[in-house]
């Protein structure tokens, strides 16, 4: 499982040989494969822009069709909700905690697994057979083995976000990421307008002779199943294994990533970075922020037709006004992404998206579902969604203040199962006995906002002290073995590929 028999430890220190031959490639980073410990070749900034815009066309649409189909598949049962599903009551609640007891059960296991194997190919194989799991919702009528289906769909699902914030990582420098993840992220909205739109014509055919939530299921698990197949042909593992990058931009691909000392892969399954990974104080506090952010998702995600049906609305109407949802949530995602790279910040873009939130939950709970109040509780409800986009910023927190391939590993299959969890307590946050106010779940959405934002501020504070405190170590380095300016950059090159985490490379710096 783990190999850690290396000449080049983890003190920063002492000296490693330039040569990769002098030492195990298999402990280090797969990206040793192609260059050096030092930059063999300087790149201009038009060979690192030409090999990006190569990515760009190929990675973030690949990772856009993946979310969007993902989204879309867990959210159905939402639209199924008012399309004549036979699952009401309880049992709803139930099977909509299904997916999340599937996904969090799961997340640690295909995480690891995926390790162990070619990312891309692990990743259109399982939406291939996702997208079979929902073409098998049409078949059941009863709560039993439409609980399994979920269960199934959940556990299926939950290497995507993992995978994709690895993938992103490998190709995109850290002021590169946060887009990039918006990019896919904002595919929420994109496949709640889409879904939105075709469940509302869907419910207008009366005469079919299948059910009109079996009609959804169908559709959306033949798109997955046709995303899978794209994935499985064109999504690159790792820059290793970009087909469509030549030899010398593979290279190129790599040396971009360089100074971020973030690495890129590495097979190996390293014991002490997964236990880095739990007693690292930073990963605890982005669960309990996932957790605190995903209870609204729950809930929402879930609910959110109901909801909007119980301003006073008809089951059509409803599909038809969740659609501006999705537009929120594109827009969010957009902004805050944007930001995030701009200004090289990653908890202020999620603090500025929960304000919105945090005024729309309070109209929520302020105002009374009356006929004069309806248009006022559905501008409340559409700015509610804006803290979407603060998933969308952990997922690039992440992929930006980790480091060694199986923390990274680790620390993302954390957060996805915190967000389960979230999600598990959300779908039970609003209950049968509150309707159809629901004022209950309501207030508790708008209290774990609140703390959620303070817990933000709390987050990059941590992050700017471990900066400051890695800065006074490398100038101690410097002094003690008389270094230069030059010399800390011919180490700091030297720590790039060593698969080292974030804590063991003194030369990482940490983007609150």
């Amino acid at each position: 499982m783990e190999k850690h028999d290396s000449p080049v430890l983890d003190d920063p220190e002492k000296t490693v040989d330039a040569s990769t031959s002098s030492f195990d490639l298999e402990d280090k980073d797969e990206a040793l494969r192609l260059v050096g410990l030092e930059r063999a070749e300087t790149f201009t900034e038009e060979q690192y822009r030409r090999v990006r815009w190569k990515l760009d066309l190929v990675i973030p649409p690949l990772c856009q069709a993946v979310y969007c189909s993902q989204y879309l598949d867990k959210n159905v049962l939402n639209y199924a909700s008012i399309m004549g599903l036979p699952i009401t009551g309880q049992h709803y609640n139930l099977i909509a905690l299904a997916f999340y007891l599937g996904f969090f059960i799961w997340v640690f296991p295909t995480m690891y697994i995926s390790q162990k194997l070619r990312l891309g190919k692990y990743l259109g194989a399982n939406i291939v057979l996702w997208g079979m799991i929902m073409m098998l919702h049409a078949v059941p009528k009863s709560f039993g083995p439409f609980f399994v289906l979920r269960l199934l769909l959940g556990a299926l699902e939950s290497c995507v976000a993992p995978i994709l914030i690895l993938i992103i990582s490998m190709f995109y420098t850290k002021n590169e990421q946060a887009r990039r993840i918006s990019w896919f992220y904002l595919m929420n909205g994109v496949s709640g307008i889409f879904g939105g739109f075709v469940a509302y014509g869907i419910s207008f055919d009366t005469s079919a002779t299948i059910a009109p939530y079996k009609i959804m299921y169908l559709l959306t698990g033949g798109l997955a199943i046709m995303v899978g197949i794209a994935v499985l042909i064109w999504m690159p593992d790792s820059p290793l294994h970009a087909v469509f990058l030549s030899q010398k931009e593979r290279i190129i691909a790599v040396e971009r990533i360089r100074d971020d000392q973030g690495g890129t892969e590495n097979k190996i399954i390293k014991r002490h970075q997964v236990i880095e990974a739990f007693l690292d104080i930073r990963s605890w506090m982005i669960v309990l922020l996932t957790v605190m952010t995903a209870i609204p998702n729950g809930s929402l995600s879930n609910f959110g037709n109901i909801i909007i049906k119980s301003f006073g609305y008809t089951s059509q109407q409803a599909l038809i006004l969740s659609a501006p949802i999705g537009a929120v949530g594109m827009f969010s995602a957009l902004v805050c992404g944007w930001y995030s790279d701009r200004a090289n910040e990653r908890m202020l873009p999620i603090v500025f998206g929960l304000i919105p939130t945090i005024v729309g939950a309070g109209m929520l709970v302020g105002l009374k579902s009356i006929p004069m109040n309806k248009g006022a509780l559905l501008f409340a409800d559409y700015i509610v969604t804006f803290f979407g986009s603060s998933l969308a910023i952990v997922y690039a927190y992440n992929a930006s203040n980790t480091s060694g391939h199986t923390k990274k590993v680790t620390v993302n299959a954390m957060t996805l199962a915190a967000f389960c969890v979230g999600n598990i307590i959300g779908s039970e946050t609003f209950l049968p006995k509150d309707a159809p106010n629901y004022i209950p779940g309501k207030v508790a959405i708008l209290i774990l906002l609140v703390l959620s934002l303070l817990l933000c501020l709390v987050i990059r504070w941590v992050n700017r002290r471990l900066n400051v405190k890695k800065q006074k170590y490398i100038q101690e380095l410097k002094e003690r073995n008389n270094w230069t300016d030059a010399d800390v950059e011919k180490e700091r090159q030297r720590h790039a590929f060593l698969d080292m985490t974030d804590h063991e490379n003194p030369y990482f710096v940490y983007t609150s």
